[in-house]
């Protein structure tokens, strides 16, 4: 995607609220952009003919109806991670998944957005599948780096790529919605990359559906410039939205910068989601990206999921983000914990 313009488009950013400055202060100061409690806020995103409207997470979300159906995201688990940043990364993914069972609108299924493992071992393959399968949901995946690097992703496609194209790009239908799993981290040159083959793929799987279908992207590496010095950022997506400009709804989500951060532009809604294993820090906060060491005591209010709920009627998705300290009180009550 282009380089950020505050005149083409809307960002909500969920940023570290004791920075005095940021590398986004320039950014839309039309009120468009806000600073808001780094990653236990949340919103909600309704959108209708693709202008969304925001609201504060829990302030009432539309009652469901039979049509209506809502998904999870969950991110960057990391498991065989144990550094101080998180030493325990299978308790806080069981964690998402006591959130999830507790869920009161059902989730259909659940996305997991790459970084499933840290390491591409099969032990700590092992260990992702137990915890997820007490989710007792479908689970749609894409790799992220960390799946790849140490044997392209060999490992991966063996055991999640069944019925995937390429490096294990894909698409599905759900009521009504398309769904797409990209992979951008198989050809990373810097940022992600989806690479020719796949764009093709892309093209010809997109034209089989009408202007008015709802579409869902899905893939590891933000899908747009979030921070292109940090390699956060996918250099071939504008290639790609160029094949979405048709299309009335687009939602994209995404993991691997482990925080919350929005921006709407066009007919495209886009999100970054927290991650189940530790935070990273604020664009341009650090001298580089990586594991963040956070006081244990809030350690879960840095980490968390996505709920996605659809509207049938009114093609509208709504996304909300929830702590892992929001999913213990919501657990206990269930019985979880």
């Amino acid at each position: 995607m282009k380089e950020n313009n505050p005149e083409s488009h809307s960002e909500r950013l969920i940023l570290d609220p004791d920075q005095s400055s940021s590398p986004f202060d320039g950014i839309d100061r039309r009120g468009f952009l806000k600073c808001m409690a780094w990653a236990g806020t949340g919103l909600v995103w309704s959108l209708a003919g693709g202008v969304p409207v925001s609201r504060a997470f829990g302030s009432g979300m539309h009652q469901q109806k039979q049509e209506d159906f809502s998904f999870v995201q969950i991110s960057d688990s990391h498991i065989g991670f144990n550094k101080p940043a998180n030493a325990d990364v299978t308790a806080t993914l069981q964690a998402a998944v006591n959130k999830i069972l507790a869920t009161p609108s059902s989730p259909d299924f659940l996305i997991h957005t790459g970084d499933l493992t840290h390491s591409s071992k099969p032990g700590e393959f092992d260990t992702m599948d137990q915890v997820l399968t007490a989710a007792k949901r479908q689970i749609f995946y894409v790799p992220g780096e960390h799946d790849t690097s140490v044997d392209d992703g060999k490992s991966y496609l063996e055991r999640y790529g069944k019925g995937s194209a390429g490096n294990g790009w894909y698409s599905f239908d759900h009521k009504g919605v398309h769904f797409i799993g990209l992979v951008n981290v198989v050809e990373l040159e810097g940022m992600g990359k989806l690479g020719q083959a796949q764009l093709d793929w892309l093209k010809k799987d997109l034209s089989q559906h009408k202007n008015s279908t709802p579409i869902v992207l899905f893939a590891h590496i933000p899908l747009w410039a979030v921070y292109p010095t940090w390699g956060w950022g996918t250099s071939d997506s504008e290639q790609a939205f160029t094949l979405l400009k048709r299309f009335g709804s687009v939602t994209v989500l995404n993991g691997h910068i482990h925080q919350v951060m929005q921006k709407v532009e066009g007919n495209a809604t886009f999100h970054t989601a927290m991650s189940t294993a530790f935070p990273q820090p604020a664009p341009g906060a650090a001298p580089s990206p990586g594991p963040m060491k956070v006081p244990a005591e809030k350690l879960r209010g840095v980490l968390g999921i996505t709920e996605v709920h659809f509207v049938a009627q009114r093609h509208q998705l709504a996304v909300v983000d929830s702590t892992l300290s929001e999913a213990a009180a919501t657990a206990s009550s269930s019985g979880l914990v």
